[in-house]
Formats: C-alpha cells, sequence, structure tokens
C-alpha cells in the first residue's frame, strides 16, 4: 500500500486520503496550536497560497505528543488555526505520530532521513515531510526548520 491510499479522516470527519493530492508536492506537518514554533503556521499558510496554483498542498496532522500541546477538540482546533493563523489549508484529525499508536502515515514518514540523516520518530512539533506527486519522500525537515527557509521552499520549487 502506497501512502497515498493510507486512510485519513479530515479535522471535519470526512474520510479521504493522499491520494487527493496525487500529482501535487505535499509538505506534511505535525501540527500544535499552544507550541513555541505554533507561529510557523503563517509561513505554512503563506506557503499553500503561494504554491497551491502551481500544484503544492501543505497538510496538517494536528498532534497531543509533545508536552499536550493541541489539547483541544477538532472544532477547538479547526477555529484557532482559521481565525488566529487563516489557514485554509487540509488539516486532519488529531493524530498520534510516535509511539505504539503511531499513525500509518507516519509509520512510513518517520523512515526518511533529513539533511543530516536522522531517521526514526518524529522530535516535536511542526517536523515536515516533503513528498513528490507520486507520495514518495523528497526531503524532511526539523521542527525548527521555518517553513519559509531557502532548503524548504528550493526543494518545493524543484518539484514543481
Amino acid at each position: 500500500m502506497s501512502i497515498k491510499d493510507i486512510p485519513l479522516t479530515t479535522l471535519d470527519g470526512e474520510a479521504t486520503s493522499l491520494d487527493e493530492h496525487t500529482g501535487k508536492a505535499v509538505l506534511v506537518v505535525n501540527v500544535a496550536s499552544k507550541c513555541g514554533l505554533t507561529p510557523q503556521y503563517t509561513a505554512l499558510e503563506k506557503l499553500h497560497e503561494a504554491y497551491a496554483g502551481r500544484g503544492f498542498s501543505v497538510v496538517g496532522f494536528p498532534s497531543n505528543q509533545f508536552g499536550g500541546q493541541e489539547p483541544g477538540t477538532a472544532e477547538e482546533i479547526q477555529t484557532f488555526c482559521s481565525t488566529t493563523y487563516g489557514v485554509t489549508f487540509p488539516l486532519f484529525e488529531k493524530t498520534d505520530v510516535n509511539g505504539e499508536h503511531r499513525h500509518p502515515v507516519y509509520q512510513e514518514l518517520v523512515k526518511a532521513a533529513d539533511a543530516e540523516g536522522y531517521t526514526g520518530d518524529i522530535r516535536w512539533n511542526f517536523e515536515k515531510f516533503l513528498l513528490d506527486g507520486e507520495g514518495n519522500v523528497v526531503a524532511r525537515f526539523n521542527p525548527r526548520t521555518e517553513p519559509d527557509a531557502p532548503e524548504v521552499v528550493s526543494a518545493i520549487e524543484a518539484l514543481l
């Protein structure tokens, strides 16, 4: 099974998968509303808006696994993201990205290495994975790497 075929549920309860993004570059990010890195939502939304017309999307997976920094309900998360940061990119239901109940999407993603060769568990909120149009991981970025950092932008542009 490809990562694109793994069943997902949107934040508003709709069944979906990453197959809806076939042919698009996708930046997958585990997100949280009460994290020191939460302001990255601004740059994520700007990337999404800037490149959506060229076949790109950001997708967010809220996770409460790091310091309890995503405690809200689906409705609270959606309201926070849209009113505070104007988020329009797809958000999925709250997800375990590590541990015994790690979501199958993240079981695949954590196999990819970042530029320093790190593979394995998600280190913190806002770790980023860039997928090509077929769902292959082409880059992994540290949580502290800003979404608009030159290495992220150039990797996205190389796929468009």
